[in-house]
């Protein structure tokens, strides 16, 4: 994973993180959106970007993840849809955990 970010409030900068709490709600400190997590490719991010983790996945193989499970680190997060509008994918929480800027992103079933 090459970043973390939080958006406490809408409509305002985020914050970068090089280390997050997941709970089942999504990063702590990040206020409550459709998804508890979203995950977006680096190679997608713009200034528009506001998703909660960017990963070093291409933006196909991230969305091929839609319905299987994806581990960050020892967090494991149930990919469930991709966002109308905006790159990335949306997840629950499957297995909750920290997360760390470079942790490895994994697939599994």
């Amino acid at each position: 994973m090459t970043e973390i970010h939080i958006y406490p409030v809408k409509g305002e900068d985020g914050q970068e993180l090089s280390v997050a709490d997941i709970g089942p709600e999504g990063l702590a400190g990040d206020r409550r959106k459709r998804a508890p997590v979203q995950l977006v490719a680096a190679e997608s991010v713009n200034e528009d970007t506001r998703a909660n983790l960017i990963v070093s996945l291409t933006e196909g193989e991230l969305q091929r993840t839609v319905g299987s499970v994806l581990r960050v680190g020892r967090v494991e997060l149930d990919v469930t849809a991709v966002p109308g509008g905006c790159p990335g994918v949306y997840a629950r929480v499957r297995t909750p955990g920290q997360v760390s800027v470079g942790d490895p992103v994994e697939t599994s079933a």
